[in-house]
């Protein structure tokens, strides 16, 4: 760190005194502070706020706006289309932005000022909901703020400012593709903004976007099926390592260990898999890895999930301004978005599933083989890749955001009332998921004999499913399904066994809120400004599901794999009956002028506020904010702020139903690892997560280098009470359970036999047979740093010239929940609890220069220290080290007439040098190859990227 700091401060020290000798001076805007009630002009906020223009940023990176936003240090361990499978709120590739890494459920999304209400299921905010094409600009504050806009903000508040009042037209077309000759992604917008009279205005937008994703992770030569294999132990530690494959299937089927008397024991054909359609061949486990499940190379078979998932979306926003009297002003604002995201991930994997030795699509040769032994049945894994369909999660969002309101003024105090109503319908559909009982039935392939024909009407010499001898009535239309072979499965049965199932949550909120704000009286020093701000909004939640988990097979007629407690469906979910919360609020905001004008105080302000808020579900808090702004002359000051705030536990953490999916993980108790159901369900105890926020900072504005300003700002952040979602998968959650013997609140898991480590309860016999997944109020996290901000804008050589640059040192991110390893998450690469990377330092570098009065070049660097594998100190790693990354984006443009800006052709390249990301992977998901990791998340796994469009505005 000491080397890129100093580096940092060294560019600043030469800009600042080479700059003026090449620049003339341009005077930088005042803005209005997102963060305060009371302050109006962001030169005198103690909270740190950086703005950034949308036209800017969309120069830099014509992409969606969380692009935009991700690509400033502050944003760490984003969700993404790039990010890891994951269903996190229903949408696994939902753009959430998530300030310092603290999680985006930690940070507050403000719509024009206004509380956006949650998008996804898991309370949190799909920010691709808010239309782009008429926002002026993104305010960031990075700081609590709970005191002044309520809950949720935590790590601090992102505004996306609505630019009220354009006049004309713009639009933007543009088309992008990757040096792969994929990812293809279109895009076309146009904005319209009108006065209606003298006191009317109106704006609106649309905006279609549709990427068509990366489909394949394998579709990168550099993404050859990484993991970190091992056990982490001296013997056995944990290195990252390639072509990693699966030593317990493959996809034209494994024959593994037969179970006789609840003991596995080889058989005739076992260890041997069927390499083409009916044949078997020896079975190339690969190289070892210490752990029997992970090998590298070999037959084994392996994930290939999509890269990048795909999105297509309707953007649509209109708002009516009228001034009613001069002093009363009233509008209206509606916007919608209506998008689909698809994420592909593997097909249906069956993991020792039992067959008869006398099952029709079995050669011969192998029956005989079978029956010479003695064996009436054979057991055989496979992971079906390339034998069926690959699932892929289709999540259909309709949010829709309305807001009206008046705002007036009063004497010398201004005030304003609105009601907001956002409504979601987010429906999930399962594509491809498998109905259990008709796969077992189809698996269970029989030969129609003169003997066992009976009445049934069946050809003589055909091959059905056995029930439909058995009982015919029990599954009319089924189709035998022979997976004997990489693609031996016929399409009738494929479609037989697979169905798209539907899942739909619904989330409604009703927002009134109110205040009133001037200068209440003056000093000598200035006139002293308050606000009284109140709020009530109700919140209501609720989820219909097609497959249920609950539902369980009917094993009727079914010889084999059917047990009382499978579930109907691989994939099901559990309903929600509606459920709601209510809250109301009450704040009181001030800003008060302590000196001003006497030796070394050109001014000194005190802010404060404080805030009472009521939460049906979770109890009552109190919130507070206080902040000092220190001008010691016109080039220099000094803000700092310390404040309380508050994350009142979601809908979803209280009252999310139990849904269930499958998962193969290792159990480290008897070294299986089985495929078999994860439980994940809410816990309505949980209380309000406490945050303790400090914030110092110097701003320097140097009157001898005009257009400069440079600003550094110390964070510290402290949250107690914190939920923590404990994963029974998890290394550490196990060690947990087993060395308390089953006593740990982390034994979330089932099993036949016992939890402690005694031979009895290591046998194959006792293997897990689900997890669970659940809230906790038990953790503490806490973090620390440095944000530094520099800004230029003048002229080099008589054009028009800026440059600005951002860091974030933030060296440590700690987790700490009781009974587990403290878990320091800062500089490092993948974690326990789904935790995306978190550098410990961050660069970014944008500038912008008019080469000729047409043609501009823009440029943007970014760079991101190295990060580390190791997430425990009692790990075992060989060189666990991510290199540091850099990226190159460029921008041209050209103006087609000489009016600047009116319609402007461009070609914009991402990742310019087509840098491959740095291999990573995470140790607890190593039986995950090709699926989970390969490349730290917030890296470009995309390379080169072009987009070519055009921006008209009239």
């Amino acid at each position: 760190m000491s080397r890129v700091a100093s580096t940092v401060f060294l560019l600043a020290g030469v800009s600042t005194f080479a700059l003026p000798s090449l620049v003339t001076a341009q005077e930088l805007e005042e803005v209005v502070v997102t963060g305060s009630r009371v302050i109006k002009n962001g030169d005198n906020s103690p909270t740190p706020v950086t703005v950034m223009a949308v036209e800017d940023m969309q120069t830099l990176q014509p992409s969606t706006i969380s692009d935009n936003l991700n690509n400033l240090p502050v944003f760490s361990g984003s969700r993404n289309q790039t990010g890891n499978p994951n269903p996190q709120g229903g949408n696994g590739a939902a753009n959430q932005l998530n300030l310092r890494n603290l999680g985006a459920q930690r940070n507050l999304i403000l719509f024009d000022g206004h509380r956006v209400p949650p998008t996804l299921t898991d309370g949190t905010v799909d920010v691709d909901m808010i239309p782009q094409m008429l926002i002026q600009k993104v305010d960031m504050v990075t700081g609590g703020v709970s005191a002044v806009y309520g809950s949720d903000a935590i790590s601090g508040v992102v505004n996306f400012v609505v630019d009220r009042n354009f006049n004309g037209i713009k639009a933007n077309v543009q088309y992008g593709l990757s040096e792969y000759k994929d990812g293809e992604s279109y895009n076309a917008g146009v904005a319209f903004g009108t006065d209606i009279g003298s006191r009317g205005h109106f704006i609106g937008s649309y905006e279609y976007r549709n990427d068509k994703g990366v489909l394949y992770r394998s579709s990168r030569p550099w993404n050859n099926q990484w993991a970190a294999t091992g056990l982490g132990s001296a013997a056995f530690p944990y290195y990252l390592v390639d072509n990693v494959r699966l030593g317990n299937t493959a996809f034209g089927g494994l024959i593994v260990n037969n179970v006789v008397g609840g003991v596995q024991q080889p058989g005739v054909l076992t260890n041997q898999f069927f390499s083409s359609n009916g044949v078997l061949s020896p079975f190339n486990i690969g190289g070892a890895t210490g752990s029997a499940a992970v090998r590298i190379g070999g037959d084994g078979a392996y994930y290939d999930d999509s890269l990048k998932a795909p999105l297509e979306s309707h953007q649509i926003f209109g708002r009516f301004d009228f001034d009613l009297t001069d002093n009363l002003h009233a509008y209206a604002m509606a916007s919608a978005n209506l998008k689909k995201n698809k994420q592909y991930l593997s097909a249906l994997q069956l993991q020792s599933i039992q067959f008869s030795s006398s099952n029709a699509f079995l050669s011969p040769t192998y029956r005989t083989q079978l029956t010479n032994a003695g064996q009436t049945t054979f057991r055989m894994s496979e992971f079906m890749e390339r034998n069926a369909p690959r699932r892929a999660p289709e999540t259909h969002a309709d949010q829709y955001f309305f807001n009206v309101g008046l705002e007036g003024k009063l004497s010398n105090y201004d005030w304003d009332v609105s009601y907001v109503r956002g409504m979601t319908r987010q429906e999930t559909i399962q594509t491809n998921n498998v109905r259990n009982d008709r796969l077992y039935a189809a698996l269970d392939a029989t030969q129609v004999t003169t003997t066992n024909v009976g009445s049934t009407g069946l050809a003589i010499g055909s091959i059905v499913c056995n029930v439909a001898l058995t009982n015919p009535g029990l599954y009319p239309g089924c189709a035998p399904l022979n997976i004997f072979g990489p693609t031996s499965a016929s399409a009738e049965a494929i479609d037989y066994i697979h169905f798209d199932t539907s899942n739909v949550a619904r989330q409604n909120t009703d927002d009134i809120a109110a205040s009133i704000s001037g200068e209440t009286f003056s000093t000598w020093a200035g006139p002293i400004t308050s606000a009284l701000s109140a709020e009530w909004r109700r919140l209501t939640y609720g989820t219909k599901s097609e497959a249920l988990s609950a539902d369980l097979l009917n094993c009727t007629g079914l010889r084999f794999n059917c047990l009382a407690t499978t579930t109907l469906w691989q994939n099901g979910a559990t309903p929600r009956d509606q459920v709601s919360q209510e809250v109301k609020e009450a704040a009181y905001e001030f800003d008060a002028p302590l000196l001003r004008d006497v030796p070394a105080v050109e001014s000194l302000n005190l802010n404060g506020a404080v805030r009472y808020t009521s939460y049906s579900t979770s109890g009552s808090y109190t919130t507070w904010k206080v902040g000092l702004d220190w001008h010691i002359n016109s080039d220099f000051r000094i803000r700092g702020t310390a404040s309380r705030d508050i994350r009142a536990p979601t809908l979803d953490e209280l009252f999310s139903p139990a849904t269930v999916g499958r998962q193969t993980s290792t159990d480290l108790l008897t070294g299986q690892t089985p495929t078999v159901p994860i439980f994940n369900s809410g816990n309505p105890n949980l209380t309000a997560e406490i945050g303790k926020t400090k914030t110092a900072g110097i701003v320097w504005r140097p009157g001898f280098a005009p257009g400069f300003s440079l600003a550094l700002d110390a964070y510290h952040i402290e949250i107690d009470n914190a939920l923590s979602s404990v994963m029974g998968t998890v290394t550490t959650a196990q060690n947990a359970c087993y060395d308390s013997g089953g006593t740990s609140v982390y034994c979330l898991q089932t099993r036949p036999g016992g939890f402690s480590r005694t031979p009895a309860n290591q046998l194959p016999s006792n293997a897990v047979t689900s997890w669970r997944t659940m809230n906790l109020n038990i953790a503490k996290a806490e973090t620390y740093g440095l944000d530094l901000e520099m800004n230029y804008a003048g002229t080099l050589m008589d054009r028009r010239f800026s440059v600005r640059g951002f860091v974030n040192w933030q060296p440590h991110l700690i987790f700490d929940t009781p009974g587990l390893p403290v878990l320091d998450h800062g500089g490092v690469a993948y974690s326990t609890g789904a935790r995306y990377p978190a550098p410990q330092v961050k660069v970014s570098i944008m500038a912008n220069y008019q080469v000729t009065d047409r043609f501009s070049v823009a440029v943007m660097e970014r760079w991101r220290s190295a990060l580390t594998m190791k997430n425990a100190p009692d790990h075992v790693w060989v060189n666990p080290r991510v290199a540091s990354v850099a990226y190159t984006s460029m921008n041209l443009s050209y103006d087609l007439f000489e009016q600047r800006g009116r319609a402007q052709v461009f070609l914009n390249v991402q990742n310019l040098f087509d840098k491959d990301p740095p291999p990573a992977a995470f140790y607890s998901a190593q039986t995950q190859p090709g699926q989970f990791g390969g490349f730290a998340v917030g890296d470009d796994p995309m390379g080169r990227y072009y987009t070519a469009g055009v921006r008209v505005k009239l």
